[in-house]
């Protein structure tokens, strides 16, 4: 169990303009689901990468768009989600003017 209080921070590679916090890390029980919340501010985002986990990202809040190594590009309002097939690259901007906040699930396949 976590509290919000007791979510991790940590630096997430490539992103910028935001604060990461770990919810759950599959490490933690042997298991194979992560989930954190993301706060990116008004111009954050994370650079086009990809990752070798199955991932999926839910708005709460704001708005995120989101863009895939294939040149399609999403914009994700609060309650909209996207899933990503690993080794998927993707990338993501805050172009609103408030503050985002994301869920990240990942997956080890």
């Amino acid at each position: 169990m976590t509290r919000a209080n007791e979510a991790k921070k940590y630096e997430a590679k490539g992103h910028f303009d935001m604060r990461a916090t770990r919810l759950h890390d599959a490490a933690d029980v042997e298991g194979a689901i992560t989930l954190g919340l993301s706060h990116f501010l008004p111009g954050g985002g994370a650079e086009m990468a990809k990752s070798p986990k199955e991932l999926l990202y839910y708005i709460v809040e704001g708005e995120m768009t989101v863009s895939t190594d294939d040149g399609r590009e999403y914009v994700l309002q609060a309650g909209d989600s996207i899933h990503f097939s690993p080794n998927q690259g993707r990338a993501s901007k805050n172009n609103g003017k408030d503050t985002a906040k994301m869920l990240v699930i990942s997956v080890l396949g």
